[in-house]
């Protein structure tokens, strides 16, 4: 790591200002802790860390000897929306097996007030989210939400997986 993630990885975890407050481009303030980095939805590195997180976890498919693809074409919601990855051979009940990774911050405005009653409660929401969006391909597909908090996986395997 460099300098400066070092620098912002500490200040995070002792809870140091780390920035002059400003506003965001996506038009909310950034107070001095910088938080609001981790949940603004335009923030430039949020996409290249969901496909290097996605790319991660196909190579983790790959080095077991399974094909898998990303973001599978004719894999769609109603809304167009797809998962990020899919096994292309059956992984279990002749159904294959498709993901999505989300990245959630314990200190967005959605999550606060879970955390601080019980240790995991972002993951574990995020995830249920994610089988919210997905239930309409269960009968084909099965779906595996990948909840990721602050570079700490927090996995929810189906009894199918089991």
């Amino acid at each position: 790591m460099d300098e400066e993630a070092v620098r912002v990885a500490v200040g995070l975890r002792l809870g140091l200002d780390l920035f002059v407050p400003h506003e965001c481009h996506c038009g909310s303030m950034v107070d001095a802790r910088g938080v609001h980095s981790f949940v603004c939805k335009r923030a430039p590195d949020r996409t290249a860390r969901h496909h290097a997180l996605n790319d991660l976890i196909a190579r983790g498919f790959a080095s077991d000897g399974f094909q898998v693809t990303e973001e599978s074409t004719g894999l769609f919601r109603s809304d167009g929306k797809r998962p990020d990855g899919l096994t292309l051979v059956p992984w279990h009940s002749g159904k294959a097996l498709c993901w999505d990774v989300t990245v959630t911050c314990p200190l967005a405005d959605s999550y606060v007030a879970g955390v601080a009653c019980e240790a995991g409660s972002a993951a574990e929401l995020a995830a249920s989210r994610k089988e919210e969006k997905y239930a309409a391909i269960d009968d084909r597909y099965i779906f595996e939400p990948i909840a990721i908090v602050f570079g700490r996986l927090q996995y929810f395997s189906s009894p199918a997986l089991n």
